[in-house]
């Protein structure tokens, strides 16, 4: 399929490229050149057009499939609707327009990046970054400034990073947008992260444990104190997977008091403080607050430092229930964290109820993977499985997952209960997390992402970098 690039397409709308079905291929001078649907009228078309761009039109015609595919990979919008809103640089409502956009597609981040000679804005889809528009250099500094404003920030200030929040409304439906502003060589780059504000849907049985992980996590969780710690890099679902534990957790006989950075979703009934370092509002005097309030549930938003951890581990010694999230590659790497952060080894072993380490992985599209024969060089050759399936599943890309492939994410878990043994065990040196793993059946995340090879649901290339840790 032809390679169009962004700043071509952007010189229409995408409402206006469904309209009318046509694509932009070529910009000569005052001449766009654009692939039709051969049903459209010509004539008709390229008299409008000529109107509202201003230029000179000239369009070839192509047929219906062709015209269909290149709309879905390069202007898409919601399944089945046509109320997709059209983001187009130098009008006034741009961003906007862009911010309804990108939420109606489900991206989870808006990039906008300053280069030497212009700038981009990419949108981070099930996980992936894909580049949706450019901007001339001359409009850059006031879509940033806009932006600035929307979120109460110092538009003078140019030199250091800043950080804000817009409360969008978007038809009724309302939700905040994170603002991370920072200096760069060539402009002040801006990541906008949408938060999901509706925790109505969230369901712990839905996230993607495994059947047996699942009893095991939810009789961490019912336990009345002690730490639950899940891990992973940033964007792995660890906050979501949180917010569906207190969902859970959330009776009208609980006490559930939470401090995050931000509070990405709002839990009726659960009490929650927003982070405010900049006046002394961090996680550890946050927490000290906390013990005074009579808790029942505490969650943390993530253990950055060794005050943290040990006002939780405090916490959780003192009758209370805490969850949090921590940076680390496996389960078995939380406790080893914890003690580099100078938590004593038989305070872990104390209080850590349960380590769980996750992953998102992107789920192959239902309608165009390939089926291929399945060969053991395709694994690293660092992964033992003794049973082999006999196919695995390719990426191919069609208009129902805009032409990458995959449509959705999944999480896979790996988790650790620390029990009797592994408390004997973290406050032993000589303890061998490697035969304990083994003699209790726990599947590593690599086991978790070859099952989903195994049926169909991912590909190698996904989840190949998972592989080397079994």
């Amino acid at each position: 399929m032809q390679s169009i690039p962004t700043e071509i397409r952007q010189v229409i709308s995408t409402q206006m490229a469904w309209h009318y079905r046509l694509i932009p291929v070529e910009v000569s001078g005052e001449e766009i050149t654009f692939y039709l649907d051969s049903t459209m009228d010509t004539g008709a078309v390229v008299a409008e057009l000529q109107i509202l761009l201003g230029q000179k039109i000239s369009c070839q015609s192509q047929d219906t499939g062709t015209i269909t595919a290149l709309l879905t990979r390069y202007y898409p919008r919601q399944q089945g609707g046509h109320s997709q809103s059209s983001a187009r640089v130098g009008q006034d409502s741009f961003v906007e327009s862009l911010i309804k956009e990108s939420k109606t597609l489900g991206a989870s981040d808006i990039h906008l990046e300053p280069y030497e000679t212009g700038s981009r804005v990419r949108v981070r889809m099930d996980g992936q970054l894909v580049e949706r528009y450019t901007i001339p250099q001359m409009e850059y500094p006031a879509i940033v400034n806009k932006l600035k404003i929307m979120a109460r920030l110092d538009i003078s200030e140019k030199r250091l990073p800043q950080d804000g929040r817009i409360s969008f409304n978007q038809g009724g439906e309302k939700f905040d947008i994170r603002v991370s502003v920072l200096p760069t060589l060539y402009g002040e780059k801006i990541v906008l992260r949408i938060l999901n504000n509706d925790a109505a849907n969230l369901d712990i049985k839905q996230l993607g444990f495994a059947e047996d992980d699942l009893f095991e996590f939810t009789e961490a969780i019912k336990k009345p104190n002690g730490i639950v710690l899940i891990s992973g890099p940033t964007g792995s679902g660890k906050t979501t997977t949180l917010y569906a534990t207190l969902k859970e957790l959330n009776k009208t006989t609980r006490n559930i008091l939470t401090i995050e950075d931000p509070v990405e979703y709002t839990l009726e009934g659960i009490n929650q403080v927003q982070l405010k370092e900049a006046i002394g509002l961090d996680f550890a005097s946050t927490l000290r607050t906390f013990l005074r309030q009579d808790p029942d549930i505490i969650m943390v938003g993530e253990i950055r430092d060794v005050d943290t951890a040990q006002m939780a581990i405090r916490a959780a010694l003192t009758g209370h229930l805490v969850l949090s999230t921590i940076h680390t590659n496996s389960a078995w790497g939380i406790i080893s964290r914890l003690i580099d952060m100078g938590v004593p080894a038989y305070m872990v072993a104390n209080t850590l109820n349960m380590a769980v380490a996750q992953r998102l992985v992107r789920i192959l599209c239902p309608v165009c993977k390939k089926e291929e024969a399945f060969e053991e060089r395709l694994l690293p050759t660092s992964f033992n499985i003794d049973d082999l399936p006999r196919f695995h599943y390719e990426a191919v890309g069609c208009e129902h997952c805009f032409y990458t492939g995959y449509k959705g994410r999944k999480a896979i878990y790996e988790v650790l209960t620390v029990n009797e043994t592994m408390q004997e065990g973290i406050k032993s040196s000589e303890f061998s997390i490697q035969n304990h793993i083994k003699s209790s059946q726990i599947k590593l995340l690599a086991n978790q992402a070859f099952d989903l090879i195994a049926s169909g649901q991912t590909s190698i290339e996904e989840v190949y970098a998972l592989l080397f840790h079994n």
